[in-house]
């Protein structure tokens, strides 16, 4: 049985594709959720949102989401809007869907 740790993620919406994208470790955005960097629920994943709100322009709406990270390395959002949200536009065949 796989164990999971809850912990939150940043996403967002890039500003010029319309693409949701996560935080990576590196401060890049990736379109892939295993790419994220998970940040442990409290002030810290509060202050790095705070940062990214404050200086990334290449994207718009970020905010944090619960996730976990199972034994074998993936994340899975915790909030079916969140997992609903990886799959791509659901109104046109772009990005995501179209691969």
């Amino acid at each position: 049985m796989e164990k999971a740790i809850a912990a939150k993620i940043i996403t967002a919406n890039d500003l010029l594709s319309g693409e949701v994208v996560y935080l990576t470790d590196t401060g890049a955005w990736s379109r892939s959720p295993d790419d994220a960097v998970l940040l442990p629920d409290g002030p810290a994943a509060d202050e790095r949102l705070a940062m990214i709100q404050r200086q990334d322009t290449s994207v718009i709406g970020p905010y944090l989401a619960a996730a976990t990270r199972s034994d074998n390395g993936k994340i899975t959002p915790a909030h079916f809007r969140e997992l609903f949200r990886t799959t791509g536009p659901s109104n046109r065949f772009i990005g995501k869907q179209a691969a």
